[in-house]
């Protein structure tokens, strides 16, 4: 089980963090994607109109990557009310101390410049996160090495309501980080993110990516083609070695070891990734023609959307009966 904050289009770092492991995975496990749209209200300056466009075209770029409707239960967090209600049972065994050591709710506090003008929502975001891996009793949960203490967290639930029944009636929550677990931004920025506007997206068009790559931030040391560069930690060269197969690997070291010695400039390597990224992209977008109709994907999300409800229901059951809450 996974899900994703619909405040934005997926990109290229949503695909090597996770959606990559859950193309891996999906003839192995039964798996759940959700579009967490009541979390997307938590975020700085997000139009809540916003949000139904967003959910809608994440499903499309999940369905665009492979993930099929045949292999996976796609939710809504909305239409699931358990979810709130777990959430709150949930939040009643978290101390507020905790919740606001959560090293990755302090990064984004940070990061987004949200001072101490965020909401409670957002402060209880892991809360929610909880109950959408657990209503469906989550295993295994790929992620961005971002999510790690989010699931922490939930495992810390997990377990306090298995003491409490005295059995395992969660499994434990494995996390499964990326092969890439934080894509470098664009800019140069640590991570590629929607609202940092550092990103290449999933559905961008062949435009799109050359305008980004060309604009590209690589060695700002490198004043010249002919002056040696640095390749470790070049955002360029990042990108090749995370979206490039196997035959193109002799090429890169070639142009890794000439952009040492200065002896390629910047626009030649960037105008390899642009190839690199377009082998990638355009089976992509050969998909999304095929899923690109508004009643297919709502017919798509409403039959996941009850399949996962009735799970929720009963797992809502069994934490009130831990809870004794039974009259």
């Amino acid at each position: 089980m996974t899900g994703f904050t619909p405040t934005g289009k997926l990109h290229l770092g949503h695909y090597v963090g996770n959606l990559e492991n859950l193309l891996k995975l999906k003839s192995e496990y039964d798996e759940y994607l959700l579009l967490a749209d009541t979390h997307a209200l938590g975020a700085k300056n997000f139009n809540y109109k916003d949000v139904r466009g967003y959910a809608l075209d994440n499903l499309l770029d999940l369905l665009s990557v492979g993930l099929s409707e045949n292999e996976v239960s796609y939710y809504v967090e909305s239409d699931i009310p358990e979810i709130y209600e777990l959430a709150s049972l949930f939040s009643m065994y978290v101390s507020h101390n905790r919740a606001l050591r959560n090293p990755t709710i302090k990064d984004e506090i940070k990061m987004k410049g949200l001072g101490d003008q965020f909401s409670l929502g957002f402060i209880n975001y892991p809360m929610y996160q909880a109950a959408d891996i657990m209503c469906v009793k989550g295993e295994l949960v790929p992620v961005g090495k971002d999510q790690e203490a989010h699931l922490e967290q939930a495992r810390e639930i997990s377990e306090t309501f298995n003491k409490m029944a005295g059995q395992n009636i969660f499994p434990y929550i494995k996390t499964l980080i990326g092969r890439v677990g934080k894509l470098i931004g664009t800019d140069g920025n640590p991570k590629m993110s929607k609202s940092l506007g550092n990103t290449i997206y999933l559905s961008a068009t062949i435009e799109e990516v050359k305008e980004k790559v060309m604009s590209m931030y690589t060695d700002p040391t490198r004043l010249h083609s002919t002056d040696p560069g640095h390749v470790e930690g070049n955002p360029v060269f990042i990108y090749l070695d995370a979206f490039s197969k196997d035959q193109d690997k002799e090429q890169i070291e070639n142009y890794k070891n000439k952009y040492r010695e200065g002896k390629v400039g910047d626009v030649e390597v960037k105008r390899y990734l642009i190839t690199i990224l377009e082998n990638f992209l355009s089976p992509i977008r050969e998909k999304r023609k095929e899923y690109n109709d508004e009643e297919k994907l709502l017919k798509i999300l409403k039959e996941g959307t009850e399949k996962v409800r009735e799970e929720s229901i009963k797992t809502l059951k069994e934490v009130k009966q831990i809870l004794n809450f039974r009259y």
